[in-house]
């Protein structure tokens, strides 16, 4: 005898669940601010490839230092024009992509020297760039969605304590963001710690110049090796983004071209239950070389 198929109305959701549990589709992130030929910020948002754009870099902070941000040729931060970028990050945030501002980089003068130096930083950031207020936020009035940390140089002291004191901001109304840009030997040396707290939404990590675990010469295995320690051992509340130089300019090593990316490594990174998408290093480059353009579908 045939079986006959009784429709039921929890049908339709258990095959949207099916489909979206195997699916694993991506978004891009972006770093915008190193070069005064990328376009503007608003240019990147308007563009429709990512879904967070993060303005780098806050270049100078802690042990006592008063913070200062570099956006090379953007912006003067010390004759206060670089607050033209106030209504950009509100037409960012009307699409729907969130703006983070990045701590570090790989040059400028940063560090924590104790646990208020921690809370200092963390207040400062939240008066200049988060719900706080002040008369002199270096990017105008415009609320951005959260914190960006791109530790690379010095020791990881503090941060964890960074991440905690933002964190707890978010029970004043609007959530903080935080994310993470490590480098993709685990654990990472300056952020470590912080990473540990579990208090990160998503974490790009770098897989670029850093020869154990990047991709070479058609070969992918050490990077998803690093990719599934990284996965499996840090919690994020979020998920995790596969850091790529935009193009071979943009890194000294470590470039996957769109090809690649899309044939030998996505394939491999996106069985992660924790996968978020992909990170591009940086705006700049990822014009130049129509990056996020070619691999978006496949992200």
């Amino acid at each position: 005898m045939a079986c006959e198929l009784k429709w039921s109305p929890l049908l339709p959701i258990l095959l949207l669940a099916g489909m979206v549990g195997i699916s694993h589709a991506g978004n891009i992130a972006v770093y915008w601010g190193q070069n005064g030929n990328e376009g503007t910020l608003a240019d990147a948002c308007n563009s429709g490839l990512y879904a967070y754009v993060m303005v780098s870099f806050l270049s100078t902070f802690g042990n006592g230092q008063t913070p200062a941000i570099n956006l090379a040729g953007h912006c003067d931060p010390l004759s206060g024009n670089c607050n033209v970028f106030s209504s950009d990050i509100t037409t960012c945030q009307s699409n729907g992509v969130k703006v983070l501002l990045s701590l570090g980089g790989g040059a400028g003068s940063y560090g924590l020297s104790s646990s208020e130096d921690a809370q200092s930083v963390a207040t400062y950031l939240w008066d200049n760039f988060l719900g706080g207020s002040s008369s002199s936020r270096p990017l105008g009035d415009a609320v951005l969605d959260g914190i960006d940390f791109d530790i690379e140089t010095g020791n990881s002291a503090h941060y964890d304590e960074l991440a905690t004191f933002l964190s707890q901001y978010s029970a004043q109304g609007r959530k903080v963001y935080l994310t993470a840009a490590p480098q993709c030997p685990y654990p990472d040396a300056s952020l470590g710690p912080a990473l540990q707290t579990g208090l990160f939404d998503n974490v790009w990590v770098q897989f670029y110049n850093n020869p154990p675990c990047q991709y070479a010469s058609g070969d992918a295995s050490n990077l998803l090796s690093a990719w599934n320690t990284w996965t499996s051992s840090v919690k994020v509340s979020g998920g995790f983004y596969l850091g790529v130089p935009a193009s071979t300019a943009a890194a000294g090593s470590g470039y996957v071209s769109p090809g690649d990316l899309t044939s030998a490594v996505l394939p491999g990174v996106k069985g992660a239950s924790n996968y978020g998408g992909i990170m591009v290093w940086d705006r700049y480059n990822d014009v130049q070389n129509s990056y996020s353009s070619q691999v978006k579908d496949s992200v």
